[in-house]
């Protein structure tokens, strides 16, 4: 019996197992930084799903998804800054990206726009409390429905499709933190105890310099098998190395001492006294388990064996060493290798530093982008302003892409004033005296309505080769109520990032920078001093009127006697009287003497 019981229990691990798997892939990248993107993947049918048979899909999510009706839910929680012109292409090729703070976008299944508002207000509401985030502020003023962004990535048939509904709504002024992290591992079949899991620690996570926390749950339906409902678990940082091998009991930076310097000595001025330390530029050694301050315990045992669970990308010159008991497999291109290890043990990983620093071949080359895009504002003032984005195409062919922007009510925008401006990729000074027209190809405009909802503007647009557009147009400020204006209303108002989606050669994300927008502000000061002035102004006016009205005017001999004035008229004829016997008691006493 017992033998029975224990096939049956390994039959069902096996058969978990292909339902799971996990991956982190690390890859060293220029200027001493380090990525590391953690990857968690597990599905169930729809029968199970209906059923709330769930083994390994989080049933917490689950049921919230059922509750609203969602067909196809993304989840984004982002901080930091991805610096493309070092570290190359996004990783995911930034489809596992989102702006800075909480995007959301879903598929509910609604037949009217008034039907899908409500549930969309219910699934933020229930995912505001299960992530421990401020979900449920993203209201009809911060939600939008693209027509070319965000298309759904899961497999719909055409019935669903047109019953459906696409909304999207972002924060992004919403601080991510550790909060938010504790529900995202609690979803995993390990729970962060075993696996690559382990390795994730609030403090170096939200450490790093970029760092993006994804969940995608969509339907697949592979030819020849049965429909599954997927969810994918993303996390993707940059660590700096230096910062990271810092000792918990000592995190201050300390000099390096001069016999452990590492100098270049390409320079002219090289010599014995004389140093310029190349340690920032080339790539250090480190540990794994220094890196994330902790060593990776075992593997998750609920993980699809088959799939290695921890990948390296570096050139094959790289030294590599990893615990006892793992086992390497070398990729085909050179470039990477993969390592599977035993569930039970403890693992880490030692990258060498390079034999000649300096000389190349240290990291993977990253791969050039096929956009840079950045955006700030223009103007001055507090009246009007203006946006300005600029879009670099590094390549050597042309790339068509749709533009979003998804603007607050109080940040309205002139569309006649939109234009592009284009000139090739040189130093040359750009002549903006004469617009491209030729530029943008379709133009989607929902205008905004005060304190109902925010702007959305999709341009779809094409860039040739080797080639710089300068994005303008002009907007105005609106002036807020007192009480619309938030406790630190002098920092400004955040503006969520610009979304670019990448039509051809191949599609691909990426976001641009939010931005901090200065509203006229009052002074609060005085709304407090015409408060307190007033309320005194009305204390007195009121309080005299009212005694004038009510109080009753009498003599002091006409009036009835109250209680008190009697027992204090009582008390001071006692007094009055034992002062007189005292007074009287020495008369007496003289007058017997003289007899």
């Amino acid at each position: 019996m017992q033998s029975l019981f224990a096939w049956l229990l390994l039959l069902a691990t096996a058969v978990a197992a292909s339902d799971y798997h996990e991956q982190l892939t690390l890859r060293p990248l220029p200027l001493s930084s380090l990525l590391a993107s953690f990857d968690f993947r597990s599905n169930t049918s729809f029968s199970d799903y209906e059923s709330q048979n769930f083994r390994l899909f989080p049933r917490s999510l689950a049921q919230i998804l059922q509750h609203a009706g969602t067909r196809e839910l993304h989840l984004r929680f982002t901080l930091g800054r991805w610096d493309a012109e070092n570290w190359g292409a996004r990783p995911w090729d930034g489809t596992k990206e989102g702006g800075t703070g909480v995007e959301m976008w879903a598929l509910v299944d609604a037949g009217s726009d008034e039907e899908a508002d409500q549930k969309w207000l219910t699934l933020t509401n229930t995912l505001s409390g299960l992530f421990c985030a401020s979900l449920n502020f993203i209201d009809e003023t911060r939600t939008i429905r693209p027509v070319k962004s965000f298309q759904p990535e899961g497999h719909h048939t055409e019935a669903a499709l047109a019953h459906s509904r696409l909304l999207h709504g972002v924060l992004p002024h919403e601080v991510v933190c550790t909060e938010n992290l504790t529900p995202f591992l609690k979803m995993l079949p390990c729970k962060g105890k075993a696996g690559i899991a382990s390795l994730l620690d609030g403090h170096k996570l939200f450490d790093a310099s970029f760092q993006s926390m994804a969940i995608d749950v969509r339907p697949i339906c592979a030819e020849g098998q049965e429909c599954v409902l997927e969810i994918e678990e993303t996390i993707d940082m940059v660590l700096d190395i230096n910062r990271s091998k810092r000792p918990k009991g000592n995190p201050i930076p300390r000099p390096v001492k001069a016999d452990e310097l590492v100098c270049d000595q390409s320079k002219p001025y090289h010599s014995e006294d004389t140093c310029f330390p190349v340690d920032h530029l080339a790539s250090p050694d480190w540990q794994l388990d220094q890196v994330f301050g902790r060593p990776m315990k075992g593997t998750c045992p609920l993980a699809d064996a088959t799939v290695p669970s921890v990948c390296i990308q570096v050139p094959d010159k790289r030294h590599v060493f990893t615990s006892e008991g793992s086992v390497q497999h070398k990729g085909a291109d050179g470039q990477s290798r993969c390592y599977t290890m035993d569930e039970n043990n403890d693992f880490t990983l030692f990258l060498a530093r390079p034999d000649n620093p300096g000389e190349g071949l240290e990291v993977v080359e990253p791969e050039t982008p096929l956009l840079y895009a950045e955006r700030s504002l223009t103007g001055y003032g507090q009246e009007k302003g203006g946006v300005q984005a600029i879009l670099t195409n590094p390549g050597n062919e042309d790339v068509e892409f749709v533009y979003l922007e998804s603007l607050p009510w109080f940040m309205r925008i002139y569309l006649h004033t939109l234009a592009t401006h284009i000139s090739p990729n040189t130093t040359t000074a750009v002549d903006f005296s004469t617009p491209s027209s030729d530029i943008i190809k379709e133009i989607y405009y929902r205008p905004a309505l005060d304190r109902v909802r925010g702007t959305q503007l999709e341009l779809l647009l094409k860039i040739p080769a080797k080639h710089t557009v300068f994005l303008t147009y002009d907007v105005e400020k609106t002036i807020l109520r007192y009480t619309e204006y938030p406790p630190d209303a002098n920092r400004g108002f955040d503006v969520a990032a610009s979304v670019i989606t990448t039509l051809s050669p191949r599609v691909m994300n990426l976001r641009t920078t939010s931005l901090l927008l200065y509203l006229p502000t009052p002074d609060f000061s005085m709304p407090y001093n015409v408060i307190i002035f007033t309320s005194t102004a009305i204390a007195l006016a009121f309080g005299g009127l009212y005694n004038i009205i009510v109080r009753r005017f009498v003599g002091a001999d006409e009036g009835e006697q109250s209680p008190l004035k009697a027992k204090l008229a009582k008390l001071k004829e006692m007094i009055a009287a034992k002062l007189g016997k005292k007074s009287a008691a020495p008369e007496e006493k003289t007058a017997v003497e003289a007899l």
